[in-house]
């Protein structure tokens, strides 16, 4: 379903489906917003020492976002408000991240088998003012949420693992794929879980003069 024409637009600084599949049926009209070959975009996401979960994923939303504000003036295009957010999963204070690969993506889930994390997602929005050499005003708000795996077998997580979902996912898993089928709890925002919280979205395009309803 796409948005309509009258639909309010933003740029989305985000190569999620998930999020722009959100989006639109939330009633928004997106333009991706990417790194250029020549930006280092994994480098924003190193975790620094001293880094809690919640600081963390909010500091690097806010590079994310910051970073994308300059690639919108950088190219000349339209000026419109730029959405960006990032998810980490937390076991206790430990960051779980995106899975260098398959064998990485097992350990992972391993660890989150039988046990409850958190699932972190930090929502941006940014928009330059009118006067020229004004610094960009951003909203940003965080979503909490918790999740409880029920223990997995070593065999289980392998064939997980095997389907190619976990890779390029926090936590190594995605929410509305197969690894639902382990949850056995789950308390907070679907949506935040799956990449962008809507209550939590709604309330940053609100403040930045969006009103999705």
């Amino acid at each position: 379903m796409s948005a309509s024409a009258s639909a309010p637009f933003l740029y989305l600084a985000s190569q999620s489906p998930r999020r722009l599949e959100l989006l639109t049926q939330w009633g928004v009209r997106c333009e991706t917003l990417l790194p250029g070959p020549e930006e280092d975009a994994q480098a924003l996401e190193a975790v620094l020492p001293g880094d809690n979960p919640r600081r963390y994923v909010q500091r690097v939303t806010r590079l994310k976002l910051q970073a994308s504000l300059e690639r919108l003036a950088r190219r000349g295009l339209s000026p419109a408000p730029v959405l960006c957010a990032d998810t980490t999963v937390a076991l206790g204070r430990q960051i779980l991240g995106k899975p260098d690969n398959a064998a990485h993506a097992q350990a992972m889930l391993a660890q989150l088998a039988g046990q409850t994390h958190r699932v972190l997602t930090s929502v941006a929005v940014g928009r330059r003012d009118a006067a020229a050499g004004a610094p960009p005003r951003i909203w940003q708000a965080l979503s909490e949420s918790r999740v409880t795996f029920d223990p997995l077998s070593a065999e289980a997580i392998a064939r997980y693992v095997a389907t190619g979902e976990p890779l390029g996912k926090a936590g190594a898993y995605g929410i509305q794929g197969k690894a639902a089928l382990w949850v056995s709890h789950m308390a907070g925002s679907y949506s935040g879980i799956m990449g962008l919280p809507a209550f939590e979205t709604a309330r940053v395009l609100r403040e930045a003069g969006i009103e999705l309803l």
